[in-house]
């Protein structure tokens, strides 16, 4: 499958089958997130993998978006290591984004399906998983293989046409 085709097909899974996730199919996801491009090349990401039921249940006093997968990374960013712009603008976030991105589209295309949640109470998170301080957390994805018979929401597919996102030269 080429890359446009893939994107087109990926959606937002929220509901998974009662299957672990192959280790194998894990290290892929996190091989993507860790060629993902940073800032600099300074790869702030930290991702903590939650696969045993202890860590998962602890993951629903967190949000309510976790969708009962098998499986969740958090993705945080090392905010002493991450790149600052001149400015001030702390690059980690973004960062934290390209990373979750690359392993949201190898989750896609290894057959299984995923959801960015950033929706969560943050100070649980922290609580819950001893997240250190200088680890900021950016996103949850909860990973499984998708339940038989689901689709797509419909407004998956509704997209602006380009002449309404993309300007040339001005706006």
């Amino acid at each position: 499958m080429d890359l446009l085709e893939l994107l087109k097909k990926r959606y937002s899974v929220r509901k998974f089958e009662d299957r672990k996730v192959e280790k194998e199919k894990l290290n892929l996801i996190l091989e993507a997130g860790r060629v993902a491009p940073t800032a600099c090349n300074f790869q702030p990401q930290r991702i903590l993998v939650l696969n045993n039921t202890e860590s998962l249940e602890k993951l629903k006093n967190c949000t309510p978006y976790h969708f009962h997968a098998p499986l969740a990374l958090i993705i945080c960013y090392d905010k002493t290591t991450s790149w600052k712009r001149k400015d001030g603008c702390d690059m980690g976030e973004v960062d934290a984004s390209i990373v979750t991105t690359h392993m949201m589209l190898e989750t896609e295309h290894i057959g299984l399906g995923t959801t960015w949640v950033a929706c969560f109470d943050k100070e649980a998170l922290i609580k819950e998983f001893s997240i250190p301080e200088n680890f900021v957390p950016i996103a949850i994805l909860p990973i499984g293989y998708p339940k038989t018979g689901i689709e797509p929401n419909p407004l998956h597919y509704e997209r602006k046409n380009l002449s309404e996102t993309v300007f040339y030269n001005e706006f």
